[in-house]
This record gives C-alpha cells, structure tokens and sequence, in this order.
C-alpha cells in the first residue's frame, strides 16, 4: 500500500530502521536474559567481574544525557519544520 507522498526511499529508510531496532532489541534480549543460561567464561577475570556495577551508574548518566538532548533536539526540529 503506497501512501500519498511516499517515495521508494522513504519506504527503503523505514525498512531499514525497523530492522536495525529489531536486530538490536533481540540482541540484547539475548545478552540479557539467554546468556545467563550458559555456563561461566573460563578466563576468571570475567568470571568474577566486581567492578561493572561500581561503573555502571556513573557511565549511564552521561547517555542519559546525550538522550534527553538528543530528544530536545528531534522535537525541536519536528515543531519547527
């Protein structure tokens, strides 16, 4: 179905963000919730890794940053186009 105004671009650039989204979110589905079905790594540094919560909150405050403004940013440009 081709909606009024809609190139083969548009369609092609729709496609591939829905794809690269879904191919994301099952990857990290999988990295969240398969991969602790598999038995521990051999190399004990990862194994026993007690420092990736130490780090885990100061570095996601600078992402959540970058996303607010990356929001302000999309909705700014969406209002004044």
């Amino acid at each position: 179905m081709k909606l009024w105004g809609t190139t083969t671009r548009e369609y092609f650039w729709g496609y591939f963000f829905v794809t690269i989204g879904s191919i994301t979110f099952f990857g990290f589905l999988f990295e969240a919730v398969a991969s602790s079905l598999f038995p521990l790594p051999q190399n004990t540094a990862l194994a026993n890794d007690r420092y990736y919560y130490c780090v885990l909150v100061p570095l996601t405050l600078p992402v959540i940053m970058v996303a607010v403004y990356f929001h302000w940013l999309s909705m700014k440009l969406f209002k004044h186009a």
